[in-house]
């Protein structure tokens, strides 16, 4: 089994062109993957992590509503947003400046074949990661994605997540908010949760800097350690 994983940093980029590089990975593990069966071959498969920051852009995952966008298409335009229905799972969210989106396209074959575990796995990535910026992360009950002060009547979310798999093979991933508008979050029912309160690093942590690139290797390290695999 490939526990190496190849990072891959795209920087800033348009949400279809990120989708459809993302689809074009997972397309070339999925064959890889369909010659073994054919052929009764062990060919390695490899696996991506992509970091990349969007544009302001709106995703609705195939199980959302498209009523938890509250806002038309003239108003998307005015705010400089885009709006995508897409393949992975869960409701509606928002990217934009000041995140870090994180793609994992990985073959879980490679891992386990535990969809709930890989979820679980990604939640552990950024716990252990806010841990180290003195914010207490956790999981909120029957929620995906990483929350704070989840034992309060009002618990907020600091990173939003939703997959799509396939062949065991993975592609979407998590959303950390770091320094982003969180003005946007208003014009959607994040999630499809209402009253949903939604956060940032930077408003948690108030007036310190926060170095983006070391909070991306330090997210890498925690995804290294479990993932138990290793960056090429």
């Amino acid at each position: 089994m490939n526990k190496q994983i190849k990072f891959i940093d795209l920087g800033v980029m348009d949400y279809k062109d990120a989708w459809d590089y993302q689809q074009n990975l997972f397309d070339e593990i999925v064959e890889i993957k369909k010659k073994n069966r054919k052929n009764n071959s062990e060919l390695i498969t490899p696996n991506y992590f992509l970091f990349v920051e969007h544009p302001h852009v709106y995703t609705l995952g195939k199980s959302g509503n498209i009523s938890n966008l509250l806002i038309d298409e003239n108003q998307l335009k005015s705010k400089n947003a885009s709006f995508y229905k897409i393949n992975r799972g869960g409701d509606i969210t928002y990217h934009g400046p000041g995140q870090i989106v994180g793609y994992p396209i990985l073959d879980l074959e490679n891992f386990f074949t535990d969809i709930h575990k890989y979820l679980r796995l990604l939640e552990e990535t950024v716990i252990n990661t806010l841990k180290i910026y003195g914010v207490e992360g956790g999981r909120n009950s029957g929620k995906t994605g990483v929350w704070l002060d989840v034992e309060s009547p009002f618990p907020r979310k600091i990173c939003a997540m939703g997959v799509r798999a396939s062949r065991w093979v993975t592609m979407h991933g998590f959303a950390l908010n770091v320094d982003v508008n969180l003005d946007y979050f208003n014009n959607i029912i994040p999630c499809g949760l209402a009253n949903n309160i939604v956060t940032s690093l930077k408003k948690e942590l108030g007036d310190d800097y926060i170095d983006i690139n070391k909070l991306k290797d330090d997210l890498k390290t925690s995804f290294s350690i479990s993932f138990k695999s290793e960056f090429i």
